[in-house]
């Protein structure tokens, strides 16, 4: 169905309700981890699977998504670090836009290059102003990127490039401090953005406890992201989506 996930997410925003997505690197995963995911996250009623990374240097890009879709039916979407990071197995992809950086690959070339394979797969695409902030250690977007992070303690630069991002036609701004962040993005960046702009505000990157989880929707975030942390701790899902779910109510 077209629009189907964008429309879950504006709907979920307009409701209050708050969305956990579990983030999966197609490297550090394997069958048996897999399983272990999924039935940890069917029982925390994770709302979304982001699949992708930074660098995906394996083959188990595609058999990551299917056996999502194979054992559950969460949504899959695709968080692609690269243009070869598509597969026609998920149900959308977030079309990243390094709104934060001045590199034009990362902005506009990369995109030219992807486009045929991303039209061909017949994937939901997602226009996502993408916005990377210094969470206090070198990380591998960053590097890649060869662009700068926005300063952590840079509110109103945040602020005026989530505006510029929406006013561009961006569908979802992604706030990202990088994998393992050693300081998460703050709560008061998030509330300036957060403020600001209509469009689904998701938060990702060195959140790594359920009251964090929490604090940041408080702030204003719609969606929650945590990957590196339920690498360490397949466990903190349950309590991260209690916590990012229990927003809702006393909003």
């Amino acid at each position: 169905m077209l629009n189907r996930i964008y429309q879950s997410l504006t709907d979920r925003k307009q409701q209050r309700k708050k969305s956990f997505a579990v983030l999966i690197d197609p490297d550090k995963v394997n069958d048996k981890s897999m399983h272990q995911l999924i039935q940890l996250s069917i029982d925390a009623q994770v709302d979304y699977f982001l699949v992708g990374g930074s660098l995906v240097v394996s083959s188990y890009l595609d058999e990551c998504v299917q056996l999502i879709k194979d054992n559950c039916t969460v949504p899959v979407i695709l968080f692609p670090g690269s243009p070869s990071q598509v597969s026609k197995y998920a149900d959308a992809i977030l079309y990243l836009s390094l709104i934060s950086g001045r590199n034009p690959e990362l902005l506009i070339g990369q995109h030219v290059v992807s486009a045929p394979v991303v039209k061909k797969s017949g994937l939901e695409v997602m226009s996502t102003g993408y916005m990377v902030v210094d969470g206090g250690a070198p990380t591998t977007v960053s590097y890649i990127s060869n662009a700068a992070p926005l300063p952590s303690d840079k509110n109103e630069i945040a602020m005026c490039t989530a505006m510029a991002g929406e006013m561009l036609g961006m569908k979802l701004i992604y706030m990202d401090a990088g994998s393992g962040a050693k300081v998460p993005i703050t709560e008061s960046m998030i509330s300036k953005v957060a403020s600001c702009i209509d469009v689904p505000l998701i938060i990702g990157g060195g959140i790594t406890s359920a009251e964090k989880a929490y604090h940041n929707c408080k702030a204003g975030a719609d969606v929650i992201v945590v990957g590196n942390a339920i690498e360490k701790d397949p466990s903190l899902i349950k309590e991260m989506a209690a916590a990012i779910h229990s927003v809702a109510i006393t909003v």
